[in-house]
């Protein structure tokens, strides 16, 4: 075990009394561990081990914790501007990047709007929608999370802690999601799911809310924080019909599922549907903060100055970055690795579960993986017993993190430089943690 130094010391004796600086709503998540450096798939503790980080940072880092190459984007960007802001001054990094973006979206998805997180992309999407078809509803995906601020957690409904004391209202309304619960036995789900969303919207639109009055329909093609829920595609596809008919705009968020974690640049190529707007976030910064709202010209032309605005958004160190990380999913063709992977995973993980009734079900596209566990004695979906599992597989070195409406649900998403060797070594603790726990 290394020696701390004093002040590792110090810092440890702080985490001690971490309830005395921070909010709790920020510091007293899963597994609150102590950590001096980060280097590719791995964190470094104070206390000396090593940890395979199958999270990326909640899939932030997507190439990989302090890849060289983004490290020496920043510096050298550092050496020039920290801050822009951008509109008041205008600087390369942010011009390229939209660029670079152009060539790895989907058609028409050229126009940018970039701000710092995931929420204010969110909230900059629902904004446009609202401005140009100048319509005041929203219609949301019930299990979907958007953010935690007001017009995002008007449309956030993973979890009803997340909207406790707020009573959210951007004038929204939800629709079920494809959640496999719904599916009767026997069923086909690219039939029976799509059918289903035309008489709920039937239902929506002939009760609630007239379609004239829509601007948008918001959803995450993966269910992310929700319980990784892959809807098929013939699913998105009739969405995409749906708000073609009536003229609502269809909004995409892609904050969880961009930059290669399904094994394309983004989850509308993985399923053959594009969005009217797309927000993105998380893997578009290396790990520095930056999103944005992105849309065709046409739409963000009608979206005149002051309608929306930012002072921190675009910061030219955080594109630097971002343009780094572009250039090393191409490089090391990181998004074939995320496929084979991905794959590779997916069987291994497919094979523990018929060795284990604990695990209910192993889902996943490219490598965004959930794992969902039960109780051991009755078979229930059960957020204890992945907690249970989780601090298991931390003991040994191995960092997971939790997912799903009641937490029961493991999501493995390392960054996409992970390697069959890293993988064996985190399923194998995995495996003895829920062998463990079966007894």
């Amino acid at each position: 075990m290394q020696k701390q130094t004093d002040r590792e010391q110090s810092w440890v004796h702080m985490v001690d009394s971490i309830g005395n600086f921070l909010a709790p709503s920020m510091a007293k998540d899963h597994p609150n561990l102590p950590v001096t450096k980060a280097e590719g798939c791995y964190y470094y503790g104070v206390d000396g081990k090593e940890y395979l980080d199958f999270t990326s940072g909640i899939a932030v880092e997507n190439v990989g914790h302090r890849h060289p190459k983004v490290v020496q984007a920043i510096k050298d960007s550092a050496d020039h501007l920290i801050h822009g802001p951008s509109g008041v001054i205008i600087y390369e990094s942010i011009l390229r990047l939209a660029a670079e973006l152009q060539k790895v979206l989907p058609p028409k998805l050229d126009n940018f709007f970039f701000a710092n997180s995931g929420t204010e992309a969110i909230e900059g999407a629902l904004k446009l929608a609202k401005y140009v078809t100048k319509r005041p509803y929203v219609v949301s995906f019930t299990g979907c999370f958007h953010g935690r601020s007001m017009g995002a957690l008007s449309v956030t409904t993973s979890k009803s802690k997340y909207r406790k004391h707020l009573q959210p209202s951007w004038l929204s309304y939800q629709l079920p999601y494809a959640l496999p619960e719904y599916l009767p036995e026997g069923a086909d789900p690219d039939i029976f799911f799509a059918d289903k969303l035309e008489r709920d919207v039937k239902e929506l639109f002939s009760h609630q809310v007239d379609s004239e009055e829509v601007a948008c329909m918001i959803i995450e093609p993966i269910l992310g924080e929700g319980g990784y829920i892959i809807p098929p595609a013939s699913w998105l596809k009739k969405i995409r019909e749906i708000c073609d008919r009536h003229g609502i705009l269809l909004i995409f968020d892609e904050v969880q599922t961009g930059f290669g974690r399904t094994g394309n640049w983004f989850a509308a190529q993985t399923f053959g549907v594009t969005p009217d707007i797309m927000a993105v976030a998380k893997g578009i910064g290396a790990g520095l903060p930056l999103s944005a709202t992105i849309a065709s010209k046409e739409l963000m032309d009608q979206w005149p100055l002051g309608s929306h605005g930012t002072t921190f958004g675009g910061n030219p160190i955080a594109c630097s970055a971002a343009l780094a990380s572009l250039e090393i999913i191409k490089e090391e063709q990181l998004l074939n690795n995320a496929q084979e992977m991905g794959a590779y995973a997916m069987a291994k993980l497919l094979s523990m579960k018929e060795e284990f009734p604990m695990i209910r079900d192993v889902r996943g596209v490219g490598l965004m993986i959930g794992i969902e566990l039960g109780d051991p004695i009755t078979g229930e979906a059960s957020g204890e017993v992945v907690m249970d599992v989780l601090d298991k597989c931390l003991a040994d070195g191995v960092l997971f993190y939790l997912c799903g409406n009641s937490g029961e649900v493991i999501r493995m998403i390392p960054p996409l430089t992970i390697s069959k060797e890293q993988i064996d070594t985190g399923l194998d603790v995995l495996k003895t943690a829920i062998q463990t726990a079966s007894h």
